[in-house]
């Protein structure tokens, strides 16, 4: 049974994205009305399930300032904003500054004329303005502009992310499908402690409900692992045997030169830039408590959710049983 309507209007921006479709999803369970702000609410009709009858609604909103019109639109009546939109490259007017930095200073700023009370921001680790990343940089500045309006805005910074439709594990999932062998750019030796969405997505609720203290939290899963390391295990959970080519930093850069102009963005030299940098929770998220485990949640590990969507790129799909 879902649960009974709490009267309580929370906004999402970037509510059928990725991360998005998780917090809405998560909001739902809880009882809250969700206002799914989007570019394409036309496109949002995944989220209808989510809840009850008239319980989620898609609406579309532009975070580029010159919508901002948009913005004041979809925050009026909510009682706590959400603010998943980021991009991992540019496209057209789509540019990290726009989105992640002005973008999300509007929805802040929108927010809190309109008297919302609560406000969490999904930043990433790594977030850094002093970083030689536009990507990392502009979350940086974000988070500045959110905290500037919301002093107790509560911000999330999650490693890379896994689940359904993630952007990084089905990714290199189809390039084993598709190619003889596998780049290890730089190596392969950046570290990464990989969290799954849905984590990060109670997290989130967890702040709207006021249930954990406004600040920065870090989050990252149970393991640290390499970008070898993460490599091989989707070799393993595709049934697929590639060997690795390891690739400097210098030459992957020219590499994405070329292939951030072709459909796709296959790579940038923007996301070079950001594997030169392991991407793990700090020792001083730890200490302080502000992880998914500090606050009561046991983080799933990449091996009990992979299998679960990484089947499909095996030779066979799910009849394919036995490991290459």
């Amino acid at each position: 049974m879902p649960a009974p309507l709490n009267g309580k209007l929370v906004t999402v921006f970037g509510g059928s994205g990725f991360v998005g479709r998780y917090v809405v999803r998560a909001l739902a369970a809880r009882g809250y009305r969700v206002r799914a702000a989007c570019r394409r609410p036309d496109l949002a009709g995944q989220l209808q399930p989510y809840g009850v009858v008239g319980q989620i609604m898609p609406v579309q909103a532009n975070l580029r300032p010159k919508y901002r019109w948009s913005v004041e639109r979809a925050v009026e009546g909510a009682d706590a904003v959400v603010n998943c939109v980021g991009i991992l490259a540019e496209s057209g007017r789509q540019t990290f500054d726009q989105v992640q930095a002005r973008g999300a200073a509007v929805v802040a700023e929108a927010a809190k004329a309109a008297g919302v009370e609560r406000f969490v921001q999904v930043s990433a680790i790594g977030a850094d303005p002093a970083s030689a990343s536009v990507y990392a940089r502009t979350k940086a500045a974000g988070e500045a502009a959110v905290l500037a309006a919301y002093p107790d805005a509560t911000i999330v910074r999650p490693s890379v992310m896994f689940g359904q439709d993630d952007d990084f594990f089905n990714k290199f999932a189809d390039l084993a499908r598709m190619l003889p062998v596998l780049p290890l750019i730089g190596g392969g030796h950046t570290k990464f402690q990989p969290a799954y969405v849905v984590d990060v997505a109670e997290v989130i609720a967890r702040a709207v409900d006021g249930t954990i203290a406004a600040g920065i939290y870090e989050l990252g899963g149970p393991e640290v692992k390499t970008f070898r390391e993460c490599l091989e295990l989707v070799l393993a959970q595709t049934h697929r045997s590639r060997p690795f080519v390891e690739i400097p930093f210098g030459i992957a850069r020219l590499q994405a030169k070329l292939l951030q102009m072709l459909p796709g963005k296959l790579l940038t030299e923007d996301q070079v830039e950001l594997l030169k940098h392991d991407n793990v929770v700090s020792a001083e998220a730890t200490a302080s408590g502000r992880t998914l485990e500090g606050i009561g949640i046991r983080p799933a590990t990449l091996e009990a959710i992979l299998p679960s969507y990484l089947w499909r790129f095996r030779p066979a799909g799910q009849f394919d049983r036995k490991p290459a």
